[in-house]
């Protein structure tokens, strides 16, 4: 179990941040354009205004729901194996979600994804140790929008082996998408049993749920497949500006949210995340490498903790848009945070411009920076009883630490030895090494590590049952034909 280090709020702010969330979604309630949502709230007694669209949730059901939910669960690798433990103090990682450009290497401009581009990060996450879960990083822009969101996951399904943090665009095409976890996993009750994806879903601030979000909400819940609530206070411009009380909103939002998801099917597997920002006043931007947009996930994981729910939050990415010393301090002040803090999944890995961008060199970088937060909140672990006293008597004051075999015996487990991203070399060694940036060592390990990759990891037949549900969903668009699938 990773040690929790980091709180932000004492634990009576945290009960009245919970106490206000809870008379919010009395007061003045939650809207919902989603009838079904609506229908399940009123059955369980909560009071409907059906001109507004506003439901009024006591806090017996809010009550009844967190007693109903599951304070942690597994996500698996295609192979069967347990990857991802919602639960507890364990952290791990995944890249950002739906990024809308890439980040060109040779230009250092962003340009639109494509399916080649999809796929070589899919790869490149398969490769890195550091992180936990495949995400649907980007939008390809090479095929028509009302796929966009099912094929990034065909996409993924089709290179990856580890578990995928993914999400939906539309009511019909969720359908889809389980379609094809459904195939990937073998049959419904595996997926069921052995999730392999986890669905972010979104209400819209403030305390609002749009018709597509709410249904997706509804139809993961019946079908047990977990979700991530992922709810986005903008404090200033869609909530209060005070940090403290944009918690509270969030708190409300993601409440409802987790009532809707429980009368659906009470027991549904379901995490307590968000991507609220401090919005900037000056350039109208969203920063998620601001400290006071930190500060707030720091105060919603603990909210979420204090309620007995696993934990997601999206941090460790920048707003600088090319890979710079910006980029650099953003993402591992954020990374650090985020692990010091003890959220269960931590996205954002590889990202830049407000979320709106992936780089696969950055999430290389990324990669260590992971590792070294990964490391630090392991702690120090008392190796030898006594501690040293035994050694340091023995050694005296030879201090040849080097040759000594507890030397040998220990450093492995005691240090994190970076990959080349990191140069801890001398200034000869760097010259001799061509004097090269950490960007461009970004750049040698990317393709290092494609040369790498080992998969696929699914059988033909499975592939290509899922190219027949992704092409069927693309003919109802009009596309007739998919993009070719790069080697």
């Amino acid at each position: 179990m990773t040690p929790l280090l980091l709180n932000v709020l004492d634990p009576d702010t945290v009960d009245r941040i919970i106490t206000e969330g809870f008379e919010l979604l009395e007061n003045p309630g939650i809207r919902i354009q989603n009838e079904e949502a609506l229908a399940l709230l009123a059955d369980a007694g909560a009071r409907i205004d059906r001109a507004r669209k506003v439901a009024s949730i006591p806090e017996k059901l809010i009550r009844d729901g967190l007693d109903s939910v599951p304070s942690e669960f597994f996500l698996y690798a295609l192979d069967g194996e347990p990857a991802v433990h919602y639960g507890g103090g364990d952290i791990h990682f995944d890249p950002g979600s739906a990024a809308i450009a890439i980040l060109d290497r040779q230009t250092g401009k962003h340009k639109a994804p494509t399916t080649d581009d999809f796929v070589k990060f899919v790869k490149l996450v398969e490769t890195l140790p550091q992180i936990d879960a495949q995400s649907t990083a980007t939008v390809c822009s090479d095929v028509t929008k009302e796929i966009g969101d099912l094929y990034r996951l065909y996409l993924a399904l089709l290179y990856m082996r580890k578990p995928i943090v993914t999400g939906a665009f539309r009511k019909d095409t969720w359908w889809t998408m389980k379609e094809m976890l459904v195939v990937a996993a073998g049959d419904e009750d595996r997926l069921r049993k052995f999730p392999i994806a986890v669905f972010d879903v979104c209400p819209s601030p403030p305390l609002s749920w749009s018709d597509l979000t709410c249904q997706n909400l509804i139809d993961c819940s019946r079908s047990g497949i977990p979700v991530q609530l992922v709810s986005m206070p903008l404090a200033g411009a869609t909530s209060p500006v005070t940090l403290a009380a944009a918690v509270v909103q969030h708190t409300a939002e993601n409440l409802s949210g987790l009532v809707i998801h429980q009368l659906a099917k009470s027991g549904s597997p379901l995490v307590w995340g968000g991507s609220p920002a401090a919005f900037d006043m000056r350039a109208g931007t969203t920063p998620m490498g601001a400290p006071e947009t930190w500060l707030i996930d720091a105060a919603y994981v603990q909210v979420g903790k204090k309620l007995n729910l696993p934990t997601h939050v999206y941090m460790g990415m920048s707003d600088a848009k090319i890979i710079d010393a910006q980029c650099g301090f953003e993402s591992m002040g954020g990374t650090m945070m985020a692990a010091l803090m003890g959220a269960n999944m931590i996205s954002g890995a590889g990202m830049l411009d407000f979320e709106t961008c992936q780089s696969l060199e950055k999430l290389v970088i990324d990669a260590e920076m992971i590792a070294l937060a990964k490391r630090t909140v392991s702690g120090i672990t008392l190796r030898d009883r006594p501690i040293a006293l035994d050694i340091v008597q023995a050694m005296g004051h030879s201090g040849d630490y080097l040759s000594n075999p507890h030397t040998r015996k220990w450093y492995r487990d005691e240090m994190y030895m970076p990959t080349e991203i990191i140069d801890r070399g001398s200034m000869d060694a760097w010259e001799g090494g061509g004097s090269k940036s950490t960007f461009e060592r970004a750049v040698d390990r990317v393709d290092l590590l494609l040369g790498e990759y080992d998969g696929p990891f699914l059988s033909q037949e499975v592939r290509q049952e899922l190219k027949k549900i992704t092409q069927a969903a693309a003919n109802k668009f009009g596309m007739q034909q998919l993009p070719e699938l790069p080697m």
